[in-house]
C-alpha cells in the first residue's frame, strides 16, 4: 500500500514538474516596452496658419477665414489647430453665403 501511495506522489510531482517546464518553454517573450510618445514641437502660429490654408485651398474650400487667438479666448468658429507651444489656437469659421437674388423671368410677350 504504501508503495502504491509512493509512486501516486511521484507521478504527481513529475508531471507538475513537466507541465511547469512546458508552460516557460510556451510562455511568449514579454512584450517590448512601448516607444516614448513623440514630443511636440511649438510649431509657430504663422506657418500652421499657412500650411491649413494651403490644405483647404487644394480641397477647394472657399469662403473661410483662419484667425489666430489667445488658447483660452472664447470666440466663434472650429478650433483647428494650436500653435506657440499650445498658447494660441487657429479657428476656422466659414464665410455666410450672399443671399442669392431670384432669378427674374424674362418679360412676357
Amino acid at each position: 500500500m504504501k508503495l502504491l501511495a509512493v509512486t501516486g506522489v511521484l507521478l504527481f510531482v513529475s508531471a507538475s514538474a513537466h507541465a511547469q517546464a512546458q508552460a516557460q518553454v510556451q510562455a511568449p517573450a514579454p512584450a517590448p516596452a512601448p516607444a516614448p510618445a513623440p514630443t511636440q514641437t511649438a510649431k509657430p502660429c504663422e506657418e500652421l496658419k499657412d500650411e491649413i490654408t494651403k490644405k483647404l485651398d487644394a480641397k477647394g474650400v472657399k469662403g473661410y477665414t483662419l484667425e489666430i487667438v489667445a488658447k483660452d479666448k472664447d470666440a466663434e468658429g472650429k478650433t483647428v489647430g494650436t500653435c506657440d507651444g499650445g498658447s494660441k489656437k487657429i479657428l476656422y469659421t466659414r464665410a455666410s453665403a450672399p443671399a442669392e437674388a431670384p432669378a427674374k423671368e424674362p418679360p412676357k410677350p
